[in-house]
């Protein structure tokens, strides 16, 4: 064979050991997202599981099956939280998981106030709010509230919703999804960003402290330093006081209760909440002329609705407090910077408005516009009211901020 022809041979052999080799790369890595015979390469958690099985803190079954949708125990969820983030264990004498669990008590990711610690307990099907109770603490979050730690773990993008703005907090937990929360610990810890689903979020700060205004429209409720420093509060969200959201009146014999303050992004087709204001085609809002009575809401979608979800506890005396079933409310801060726009036949949506569909307050709620208004003098403000005036109104507070961009009375 002369140089050329051998020169020609080897060109060809490398051609085909690389064709060889980058065949075989796609084929194991093909095999790496199907090892197992129930997990396809489409599976929504293919990858978790592979990635999970790779660094060892989750194994298949001997059949070749991995089973995604079979139920975890709190006992093999914290086996597989601890393995994965290589936490220190001691071989205990007693059950198989009381290693992992004494080391995930040791490293703050259990305590016995979450459920009974004994064999009963462990063998439970763990519900989707334990698990978002782990794996926030997992991050390094911490709360004493019981009720916040799915709005730490959705916020963090380490759990999402299983449907559009859907927790189910009480939901059990499958294996696919145990995998999946794991590896995105793992992400977090290592400096990653998350997505982050925002109607899961928006769904579990309602489950925290009765609504998602925080969630849905934070560019509109924000405020000071200072503020949050004189209420000794570290973040806007804490401002909102749940223990106000019923009111009483001074005689006792009407009360109002706030189920949940709910914030619609009316350009949001998706937004979970929508249905509580539909049909929005037939909705007016109210810019306090009686005789306007054609100014849609469907015009407005660059708006918001806040939508008070709640009514009457009891009434007594229903000639002193007004009888009807809508709870009495106020919104102040976000005001008109031209009132005469505001009440011109065409009016303007520029401040904050009641809303309604056939007649005046008949629907719980205010649009408030994401631009063009003005902050005047008022701090922002959400108050209850008892439905009547003079010596018997009192009011209950829900959230008061300084807010960024008011004017000062000086002026």
């Amino acid at each position: 064979m002369n140089k050329i022809s051998s020169k020609i041979a080897g060109i060809a052999l490398a051609i085909v050991l690389t064709v060889g080799l980058t065949n075989s790369t796609a084929l194991n890595a093909h095999a790496a997202s199907t090892q197992f015979s129930d997990v396809s390469s489409a599976h929504w958690a293919t990858s978790a599981i592979t990635e999970g099985v790779s660094k060892g803190y989750v194994d298949g079954y001997t059949d070749g099956t991995f089973r995604p949708d079979i139920n975890v125990t709190r006992a093999e969820f914290m086996k597989m939280v601890v393995s994965s983030m290589k936490l220190e264990t001691k071989t205990a004498s007693s059950k198989w998981y009381s290693m992992y669990v004494d080391a995930a008590s040791n490293a703050g990711l259990y305590t016995p106030d979450d459920f009974i610690n004994n064999e009963e307990g462990w063998k439970k099907v763990i519900t989707r709010d334990e698990m978002a109770r782990v794996a926030a603490r997992a991050i390094g979050q911490v709360t004493n509230e019981n009720d916040k730690w799915m709005y730490l773990a959705t916020k963090a993008g380490l759990i999402k919703g299983v449907g559009i703005g859907q927790i189910a907090p009480k939901g059990l937990t499958t294996r696919a999804q145990a995998v999946v929360v794991i590896d995105r610990i793992i992400s977090k810890n290592s400096g990653s960003d998350l997505d982050i689903d925002k109607y899961a979020v928006g769904s579990a700060e309602i489950a925290w402290h009765g609504t998602n205004i925080f969630t849905v429209m934070p560019e509109m409720w924000d405020t000071t330093e200072s503020d949050l420093s004189q209420a000794r509060k570290a973040s806007v969200e804490e401002m909102w006081k749940e223990d106000r959201m019923t009111i009483t009146s001074k005689d006792g014999l009407y009360q109002g209760k706030l189920d949940a303050l709910i914030a619609i992004d009316l350009a949001d087709p998706k937004d979970p909440n929508l249905g509580l204001i539909k049909p929005i085609n037939t909705l007016k809002w109210s810019n306090n002329r009686p005789t306007i009575r054609n100014l849609m809401v469907k015009d407005q979608k660059n708006s918001y609705v806040l939508y008070f979800k709640g009514g009457t506890v009891f009434n007594k005396d229903k000639k002193r407090y007004l009888s009807r079933e809508r709870l009495s409310f106020r919104v102040d801060g976000f005001d008109s910077p031209d009132r005469q726009a505001f009440y011109a036949d065409k009016g303007v949506l520029n401040a904050s408005a009641f809303i309604y569909r056939d007649i005046d307050l008949d629907m719980p709620a205010v649009i408030i516009p994401k631009t063009g208004t003005v902050q005047n003098f008022s701090d922002l403000v959400i108050r209850l009211e008892t439905p009547t005036s003079g010596w018997w109104y009192s009011e209950s507070v829900i959230l008061r901020l300084r807010g960024t961009h008011q004017k000062s009375s000086s002026l």
